[in-house]
């Protein structure tokens, strides 16, 4: 029988397949919390209220850039994935 896959190995996979699409997710998520927090906040002018959401998404984002670096680094050290993007062929690839 195959083993079938855990719902955490499934989402596993489709973040390290779409790295970029969920890190830019997490930012839109990010932003939209940080302004609506920021907005429950009195007292605040609007531009210092875009500026601190601006700030705390871009911190977000870089910590999910950060872990996906190490995600992709650990994948490339175990060998858990090929080392090719599958639309290229790694033997068109040292041509000269």
């Amino acid at each position: 029988m195959a083993e079938s896959k855990t719902k955490f190995a499934e989402i596993r996979e489709w973040i390290v397949e779409h790295k970029l699409r969920t890190v830019g997710c997490l930012w839109l998520s990010g932003i939209s919390g940080s302004i609506a927090y920021n907005w429950s906040k009195p007292g605040m002018k609007t531009s210092v209220r875009i500026i601190h959401a601006r700030l705390h998404a871009q911190a977000l984002t870089l910590a999910a850039l950060a872990g996906a670096a190490a995600v992709e680094y650990y994948d490339h050290k175990t060998g858990a994935t090929d080392r090719y993007p599958k639309f290229l062929k790694p033997d068109n690839l040292n041509k000269d």
